[in-house]
């Protein structure tokens, strides 16, 4: 795991007053070549805890006021994450967040059942060229459509409580690339055709990392037209709900501190409390 703590740049009915309890995973199964958290994804960075270890720190998220237990990059390890999870259902009311590139078996979804409140995935492409050259990934947008109609299909409703909290339900997330409308478009239409009602989260957070400053395309930032072309497509595909972001979220001050330290001591401390 590369990082434990409360994050407050999510979606409001996420982060809320109290924040996000997230618990970012090292390890993807995805090769962004833009990716901004390059340093757990593929850098390996982070500390190795047991079960019992995830467990302590999930509850200790919740003392500290966590509206929810955000599980960020879960995929990978969900053999040995469900069975944590179902043991936490049985001491806490918080909502489980399974924050996902999308690109999940069904089986996988339908195996974490019940101990998943809110389903958070990507929907990254509709077009598989893009998916293939930018993110390493095969069949990309079926496996994401797969993924997310299992999704939907566990958590038909979306669900709030008086404050705006979401407590289940699943909202997806598509991230708006430069030079890639057309793609945004599909994607937007994709999600229609699973429910219309379901939340999504239309991001215009996109900066080029020094991972891709020689890009042809992804060197550059959003421009306000292309993100606004998006949110028009959104009205047009006759989604009803979602979020937008204001382009100045484009900046590196938002993408979270890996350094492992902070992690390692507390793992350290809470093994020592028993």
């Amino acid at each position: 795991m590369a990082r434990v703590g409360l994050h407050f740049f999510e979606e409001p009915c996420i982060s809320g007053s109290g924040g996000s309890g997230t618990v970012f995973f090292s390890g993807c199964d995805m090769r962004c070549i833009f990716c901004q958290n390059k340093v757990i994804s593929r850098g390996g960075a982070g500390v190795t805890v047991t079960g019992d270890d995830l467990l302590q720190l999930m509850l200790h998220l919740e003392k500290q006021g966590a509206e929810n237990i955000n599980l960020v990059t879960p995929t990978p390890w969900a053999k040995r994450l469900i069975p944590v999870l179902k043991e936490f259902k049985t001491r806490s009311k918080l909502p489980v967040v399974w924050n996902s590139n999308g690109c999940d078996d069904p089986a996988v979804v339908r195996a974490a059942g019940d101990a998943v409140d809110i389903w958070l995935p990507d929907l990254k492409y509709s077009d598989d060229a893009l998916g293939r050259e930018y993110s390493g990934a095969e069949n990309c947008f079926s496996r994401s459509v797969a993924a997310i109609s299992a999704m939907r299909a566990l958590r038909g409703r979306d669900v709030f409580d008086e404050r705006g909290m979401m407590r289940e339900g699943v909202i997806v997330r598509h991230l708006v690339l430069p030079g890639a409308i057309e793609n945004t478009k599909g994607v937007l239409r994709a999600i229609a055709d699973i429910d219309r009602e379901m939340y999504v989260s239309l991001m215009g957070q996109y900066f080029p990392t020094p991972a891709v400053a020689d890009h042809p395309v992804l060197s550059r930032r959003l421009t306000e037209e292309e993100y606004d072309e998006a949110t028009e497509e959104f009205f047009r595909a006759g989604l009803a709900n979602g979020f937008a972001q204001e382009l100045s979220s484009a900046t590196e001050e938002y993408v979270p501190d890996f350094d492992p330290e902070p992690l390692r001591e507390l793992v350290g401390r809470l093994r020592a409390e028993g």
